[in-house]
């Protein structure tokens, strides 16, 4: 089949033998919260390769994480129920009208899951009879092999390996290399699925986008974002900061401590700082809210304040969100309401107490009828879907908005200038 507007290197799913197959499919379905589902899109835009692989005969094993279990530290893994992939099955149970097997293991203490137990056999032949019409395995993330390196990850991925016939990645949210997105594609024939192959025929709006280009990036850490943000800021011709990114960047600007910014961040934010006196890139937000704590909007102890302050020099507390005002100003409506490529990987405020500064950003966005409007992150499109549903709804089936499923992705892409070194993807471009 033609590949139009993909490397031609990169086997898709469409072209796979997939008849009375095992196919085991990476999705990204995080979208699990204390147990509940908060917003289903990255599940639902899946259907198509879900479909793909029944109309071509395949029967699929599906796998995706939930959350981060493994502690960094220590690898201790917590098993939550609030963690586990029991909502995804029930929701994908109620929109296709199947019945799908979830194969339960053994936890071992705080090394998780060690291994597939011996019922998997049954229940693999159940899939192949069409008694059930899929199998889903535990959150990925409680298995001791997933994360690690050395011979529990090798041994692991060649256990899952060991369930299919073909594997499928259509995660594109999931751009790390573990055992289930990467390792495992090393001993299956491999294949990209429909989404993986939508997101990177998106990807290059991003990385060669129409001008003026304007990215919206904030999030909670900046130590993993500095080299995604730096590359992005080659690219973009204006760059809006919310959250700690911007919080950061202020610190770092200004010479002033901000509640919440350690000194290792603000020693990294310098350097975005010594760029932006150079080409003057990054848009300041100048009404801002600081509040005293963290736990909440507790009355009485938060605030405006203005830009202003930390220029005199002034040590603030927790900067916890961007005034609706700051979007108002003259010289900010004119950059977005100008652009013709808006890419926003961004929750400004510390939710779900501060709200408005978030609000406020995506109706501007959405002001901006002419731009092409990319937004990234399972946060920023839960919070767009809470707080302005009815542009959440349109932006679905609108031409000039897309909607990502892996914010982090897009900017590891960004970093990389291209979504094929990204290694779950370049896996499947090689020999196997």
């Amino acid at each position: 089949m033609e590949k139009q507007g993909l490397d031609p290197r990169l086997r898709v799913v469409q072209d796979a033998p997939l008849r009375d197959k095992v196919v085991l499919l990476r999705v990204d379905h995080n979208v699990v919260k204390k147990g509940l589902i908060k917003d289903p899109y990255r599940i639902d835009a899946t259907f198509a390769t879900l479909y793909t692989i029944a109309e071509r005969g395949g029967r699929p094993i599906l796998m995706t994480h939930v959350g981060r279990p493994r502690d960094k530290k220590t690898g201790a893994i917590t098993c939550k129920e609030g963690d586990s992939v029991v909502p995804i099955v029930g929701y994908l149970e109620d929109k296709l009208a199947t019945r799908i097997h979830i194969h339960e293991c053994p936890v071992e203490g705080e090394k998780g899951i060690t291994v597939l137990n011996g019922e998997i056999a049954s229940a693999l032949t159940a899939l192949r009879a069409g008694e059930t019409g899929m199998i889903y395995l535990p959150n990925i993330r409680w298995f001791a092999g997933e994360e690690t390196k050395g011979p529990e990850r090798e041994a692991f991925a060649r256990e899952l390996a060991s369930l299919g016939d073909v594997f499928v990645n259509d995660a594109f949210g999931a751009h790390r290399a573990h055992a289930s997105t990467y390792d495992v594609a090393k001993y299956l024939p491999s294949f990209a699925g429909v989404l993986l192959q939508k997101e990177i025929r998106h990807l290059h709006r991003v990385l060669s986008p129409e001008r003026p280009f304007v990215a919206v990036v904030a999030g909670a850490k900046y130590d993993t974002k500095i080299g995604p943000l730096k590359a992005l800021y080659s690219k973009v011709d204006h760059l809006i900061l919310g959250g700690l990114m911007y919080n950061t960047y202020l610190s770092a600007k200004y010479g002033v401590p901000v509640a919440g910014v350690s000194e290792e961040d603000r020693a990294l934010a310098e350097v975005l700082v010594a760029l932006d006196r150079e080409d003057h890139k990054i848009m300041e937000m100048p009404h801002l809210m600081e509040s005293d704590t963290l736990e909440g909007r507790v009355e009485g102890r938060h605030r405006p304040v203005r830009i202003q302050a930390l220029q005199g020099g002034r040590e603030c507390q927790y900067l916890v969100d961007i005034m609706p005002q700051s979007l108002e100003e003259g010289r900010i409506r004119e950059v977005v309401g100008s652009a013709k490529t808006l890419f926003v990987n961004a929750v400004m405020g510390f939710m779900p107490h501060f709200f408005e500064g978030s609000q406020a950003l995506y109706r501007l966005i959405f002001s901006n009828q002419g731009a092409m409007k990319l937004f990234g992150g399972g946060d920023t499109l839960q919070e767009l879907r809470n707080l302005c549903p009815g542009l959440y709804m349109s932006g679905l089936d609108a031409k000039d908005t897309y909607y990502f499923t892996g914010g982090g992705s897009v900017l590891a892409a960004i970093e990389q200038g291209s979504p094929y070194g990204m290694k779950p993807v370049e896996v499947l471009m090689e020999e196997n």
